[in-house]
């Protein structure tokens, strides 16, 4: 079973850090990484910077696209409007589907503000004590969606990469 997760941070920079933290874990084999992407939001500005981790980008990552929609449903639908909003249900139907609910959108909005960063992390077994353990300390507040096989595949096969740039 995969889970996806996101770590939030009091700093801008917090996240960075973090991501240096997963992937000592995945070299200690107390988890797999399968993808990931930071948010950094600096104090004063409007909206967040998102950066996928390309250097996961292959067999089993998501990709721009999934990360895209990710951060659009989270960051930026919510300042275009209710038209635009509106077109966007149906992704965010489709997105339920494959455990990614109204209910954790909503969560990581409302957590992840200006002023703080988050680490998105795709992951997958997982020795859940010894990773919350290695977190222990830096203020972190985890929010988890445990999404099964059948919807992890899901996930992938409706976000799949063409090769092409998103």
């Amino acid at each position: 079973m995969a889970t996806l997760t996101v770590w939030r941070f009091d700093t801008a920079d917090g996240a960075q850090s973090a991501l240096t933290t997963l992937e000592r874990l995945q070299k200690e084999e107390l988890l797999q990484l399968v993808d990931a992407a930071v948010v950094s939001w600096p104090e004063g500005r409007k909206k967040p910077r998102t950066e996928q981790l390309h250097s996961l980008v292959g067999a089993g990552a998501l990709g721009g696209s999934f990360w895209g929609l990710l951060f659009g449903l989270i960051f930026f639908v919510p300042l275009l409007g209710m038209a635009i909003g509106a077109a966007m249900g149906a992704l965010t139907g489709s997105l339920a589907d494959v455990g990614i609910d109204d209910d954790f959108i909503r969560r990581v909005r409302e957590e992840v503000t200006p002023g703080t960063s988050a680490l998105f992390a795709m992951t997958s077994n997982a020795v859940t004590d010894r990773v919350v353990e290695q977190f222990r300390g830096t203020r972190a507040q985890l929010i988890s969606t445990n999404l099964s096989a059948e919807q992890e595949a899901k996930l992938r096969e409706a976000f799949e990469e063409t090769g092409q740039p998103a």
